[in-house]
């Protein structure tokens, strides 16, 4: 039975946003604790970087007036050009604190609803404008920032204003969401019904259901659903030539999924501005557990086997030796397994101690199991009151790392994440080359020995999603180059081992070389005689997953 959803009640007023970093200005890292941060990192800095004032930073002058019918969308404010110049990689972070803006938009659009889109995108076309979709702008690899021609003028379409779950189909437990919502904003709206999409990101907090779609998201306490793909059940996508709405149905076997062409198509194909999505009932019974490993390949093949044993817990993460140090979860050159089961309708205590059991079995030591709990935590998205102490740490770090990556980027050191996936048989030889061989290359690069650490971020049956770390010193004003030296090499090292450029972070522009290396070609050419078909004009976010303005 379907149902009309009232609008959220008004929540507490938001935090200012970093302009130029992750998350709120309140959670940045001050002066005083960068410089501690640095000293952790030899070869780092003495003092941070200062961040600018946005209100004064030099932005190119604009080279567009929108037409009287969308001045109202529209504002070429310093801090919303700047804002929406980047998303938040490592060199992104490095280009706002210096100050170099020449890549931000002309104008920033803000439509209300759906035809507010397609009459920015009807203009933009006329106009030769290029558009590129919005979400939050939590993008870390080059997903929102135009590096085409710059003869053409740019406007950012900040779907913000496309917050609401318009309808709850409490029968099918499925309902109506459009894109622009807010991870913490679309539970708020979800939890008086009790249901949630269950979909947790690292950013959930700043990260929109639409980007999610676009970017085909992987959620963490999901490895049975796992990517934004298993939750969604139509897609309504508003491209130059007209909206795309598929059919709203549990499952298909009418030819190719007109869903699956939008899914990760990253902005490129169509706007995408609603969806249906499949929802779960929230969970009432959690509990978690650590166990510690001595021999990480023997940690390995205990997630393994929790993968393959069909137990599906909520949560099975691994962090290597360097990884669980550096969180603050164990030292002694000790690997961390992180579980957590949890389930709407029956008590977990026994699931838990199977997937205990199972770690055991390959040398593994329970280091605290945390009472089951009833309950849901609201608005935590990675874990609960269960959570023993192991697992409490991490989730802390977990939450806390972006803005540590921040204040390692203003003391001069290069903090890199890059993840993927790769089948079980290949996972050692992978772990190995990428410290044997990207160590290499950032002893090259940096002149330093550099740390190189990794956790198994999600988990299959038939292999794990390792996500890697890279901290390394830099040299004041090159940090770019050498940050783009030591993600080609790490794209070369991927690819040379069969694993995939990426898991769950896109591919936006930054990834592009090793796509065009792993996408077979024949599919190359449909997706580029798809983008023509769908967007003659090119206007639509150009440069990521095809060369050139037009696919």
């Amino acid at each position: 039975m379907a149902e009309t959803v009232p609008p959220a009640a008004p929540l507490a007023p938001s935090r200012r946003r970093s302009w130029w970093g992750w998350g709120t200005d309140d959670k940045a890292l001050s002066d005083g604790e960068c410089v501690a941060l640095g000293a952790l990192v030899p070869g780092a800095a003495d003092t941070p970087l200062p961040v600018p004032d946005v209100r004064s930073v030099d932005l190119p002058k604009t080279r567009i007036t929108p037409p009287p019918s969308l001045a109202h969308l529209m504002s070429d404010t310093p801090p919303d050009r700047a804002s929406h110049t980047y998303g938040k990689a490592y060199r992104d972070v490095v280009r706002a604190l210096r100050g170099e803006l020449g890549a931000a938009p002309d104008q920033v659009a803000f439509p209300r609803s759906e035809q507010d889109v397609v009459d920015v995108l009807d203009w933009a076309e006329g106009a030769d404008v290029v558009v590129v979709p919005y979400g939050a702008g939590s993008s870390v690899v080059g997903g929102v920032e135009y590096r085409g021609e710059r003869r053409r003028a740019v406007v950012s379409l900040d779907l913000a204003g496309l917050d609401r779950v318009l309808d709850i189909d409490t029968a099918s437990r499925a309902a109506r969401i459009q894109a622009g919502v807010l991870g913490p904003d679309l539970e708020a709206q979800l939890r008086p019904h009790g249901l949630t999409l269950r979909h947790f990101p690292q950013s959930f907090e700043f990260s929109t259901l639409g980007g999610w779609l676009a970017t085909r998201a992987g959620g963490h306490y999901a490895t049975l659903l796992t990517h934004i793909d298993d939750l969604t059940e139509s897609l309504r996508v508003v491209t130059p030539v007209g909206v795309n709405e598929s059919l709203r149905v549990p499952g298909s076997g009418a030819g190719p999924s007109p869903d699956r062409l939008f899914l990760g198509s990253e902005g490129t194909l169509g706007v995408i501005t609603e969806a249906w999505m499949r929802l779960q009932d929230r969970p009432r019974h959690k509990a978690s557990a650590s166990v510690l490993f001595d021999d990480f390949k023997a940690a390995a093949d205990a997630v393994r086997a929790i993968a393959q044993s069909g137990l599906h817990p909520a949560n099975c993460r691994l962090l290597d030796p360097g990884e669980a140090a550096l969180s603050g979860v164990a030292g002694g050159g000790r690997s961390v397994l992180v579980l957590g089961v949890e389930s709407a309708h029956f008590p977990v205590a026994d699931r838990l101690a199977e997937l205990v059991a199972l770690a055991q079995d390959h040398g593994g030591s329970p280091a605290g199991t945390a009472r089951p709990a009833a309950g849901d935590p609201a608005g935590d998205p990675a874990g609960g009151p269960a959570d023993d102490s192991e697992a409490g740490a991490w989730r802390s770090a977990f939450l806390r790392m972006p803005y540590l990556r921040d204040g390692l980027a203003r003391m001069g050191v290069i903090s890199e994440t890059f993840e993927t996936a790769c089948t079980w048989d290949r996972a050692d030889a992978l772990y190995e080359a990428v410290h044997r061989d990207l160590g290499a290359v950032v002893r090259e690069v940096t002149g330093a020995q550099g740390m190189i650490n990794c956790r198994f971020t999600h988990v299959y049956p038939d292999g794990p999603a390792p996500y890697f770390t890279v901290i390394a010193p830099a040299r004041r004003g090159s940090e770019v180059a050498m940050w783009d030296e030591i993600k080609s090499a790490a794209m070369d090292v991927l690819g040379a081992h069969g694993a995939t450029v990426t898991h769950h972070h896109a591919v936006g522009r930054d990834h592009r070389p090793g796509y065009d290396r792993q996408r077979p070609e024949p599919f190359a050419r449909a997706l580029r005689a798809a983008k023509n078909a769908l967007d003659p004009a090119g206007i639509l976010n150009p440069g990521v997953l095809f060369d050139g303005e037009r696919g």
